[in-house]
């Protein structure tokens, strides 16, 4: 038994160390050098589970990058109230997010940005996260509108695309800027919109 969960873990840790490293630096200027030292795995073993650099991206984008995008959205779909549960998502999140991750920025948009235009391998895997991301949304205030929670005159593609669009331009700004103020004043600008959409 543990034979066989050895590897899983390596693998795991050869994942987490990845996205860590292509956080910080892009996935083109990522080191496989760093990402060997921060897990203490061998050149062998790396190439055992990935067979290269790229091949490990794609596995950073579908087993770390889209879960941790569905974490955002998720809950709210399957909260009672949606709405509510957005609201509340937005406003904790203004407070939460460390100073490291404001520098950092996004990791699913810094990666779309620096490799959806430029290779077709990953502009795939990426943008069926932005539509996963929006179905999730769309499925959300659909939900609250059949409830009675939220405005039914809206069109719920359009505001699931304008919430995604809004939370990644505010961390654009937030990692250009490095302002906390920024961000936590477009923070309650969503709020704003969000509340906007009550029945």
């Amino acid at each position: 038994m543990n034979a066989r969960r050895q590897p899983d873990a390596t693998r795991q840790r050869l994942l987490e160390a990845a996205f860590a490293e292509m956080h910080r630096n892009g996935f083109h200027a990522s080191s496989l050098d760093q990402i060997l030292r921060a897990t203490e795995v061998t050149k062998g073993a790396l190439y055992h589970h990935f067979r290269n650099k790229k091949a490990l991206g794609l596995a950073v984008i579908d087993e770390v990058v889209r879960p941790w995008v569905e974490t955002r959205w998720r809950p709210m779909l399957e909260a009672d109230r949606p709405l509510e549960a957005a609201i509340a998502y937005v406003a904790e999140h203004a407070r939460s997010v460390d100073e490291d991750m404001l520098a950092l920025g996004c990791p699913f948009a810094n990666l779309t940005q620096e490799l959806a235009g430029s290779d077709p391998v990953f502009r795939e895997p990426l943008f069926a996260i932005f539509f996963e991301w929006k179905r999730g949304i769309m499925a959300g205030v659909r939900k609250s509108q059949d409830i009675g929670e939220g405005r039914r005159d809206v069109d719920p593609e359009d505001v699931a695309i304008f919430i995604i669009c809004a939370i990644e331009g505010i961390w654009a700004m937030a990692k250009a800027s490095r302002c906390r103020e920024h961000f936590e004043a477009s923070h309650r600008g969503l709020i704003h919109y969000l509340e906007s959409m009550r029945a």
